[in-house]
């Protein structure tokens, strides 16, 4: 009897080390799959953010230029104006300013997807690349846009990420108030800062809000499920007018 009960705790034992062994093997493989997650989305941040200030050295470079090539006559050049003034002939050509180009930005990429720029939300405590597409893929690397004319540009651009009930991508947009901020930066290197306005729930098919009219102004949506992703959350918010 004794030694029949003795088996049964030695398998009891060995099924819970095993248990144990595996809640720990799922644990620790959920670690690993986390921080290369976070340590592949820093290096995009990182390479857009130095592909953004790429830009901005550059227009400032140009701005330079065009300040010094557009600097005040020197006397020379002002006698010799006052003498045509004079003798009414064609005054001295003055050089022209030439329109600036723009700077197109080297484009960077997450998990083979294009960054479009960045947002960052301080009450949640997250910043994340906002990718180009809106696939399955996308969407467990970080949040994308759906839909809209872009990052900082004139109209409503809907921004969509998943709820995981834990601290990634929109799973704490459910604690966002009117009145919170959140900041875009594009690939230009411009940020642009968006207040809350509207915060409610609607059904997963609800696509009205993405079309509608800002009357001019930057606007953003942000969408994600609810817990039990029976509803959208939908977050407006608009350009914070300095």
């Amino acid at each position: 009897m004794n030694s029949k009960y003795g088996d049964v705790l030695t398998v009891v034992l060995i099924v819970i080390v095993v248990a144990i062994l595996g809640l720990a093997a799922v644990f620790g493989y959920n670690v690993y799959i986390e921080d290369k997650r976070e340590s592949a989305t820093q290096q995009a941040l990182d390479e857009f953010t130095e592909a953004t200030n790429t830009v901005i050295r550059k227009v400032s470079k140009t701005t330079d230029n065009t300040a010094t090539s557009n600097s005040v006559l020197t006397e020379e050049d002002q006698q010799a104006m006052l003498e045509n003034l004079i003798a009414q002939t064609t005054p001295v050509d003055v050089p022209v300013e030439e329109p600036q180009e723009k700077q197109e930005p080297e484009k960077t990429y997450l998990s083979g997807y294009e960054i479009l720029g960045t947002i960052e939300i301080p009450k949640t405590g997250i910043k994340y690349p906002v990718l180009a597409e809106v696939t399955k893929k996308s969407l467990e690397t970080s949040v994308a846009k759906l839909y809209g004319p872009g990052l900082n540009l004139v109209g409503n651009t809907v921004i969509v990420g998943h709820n995981y009930r834990n601290k990634l991508f929109f799973s704490k947009n459910n604690l966002l108030e009117i009145g919170d901020i959140v900041y875009i930066t594009d690939v230009y290197g411009q940020k642009v800062t968006y207040e809350i306005y509207n915060k409610y729930y609607t059904s997963p098919n609800d696509a009205e809000y993405m079309v509608r009219d800002t009357e001019g102004r930057r606007e953003i949506s942000l969408s994600t499920c609810n817990d039990d992703s029976s509803q959208r959350l939908i977050l407006w918010a608009k350009e914070v007018v300095q």
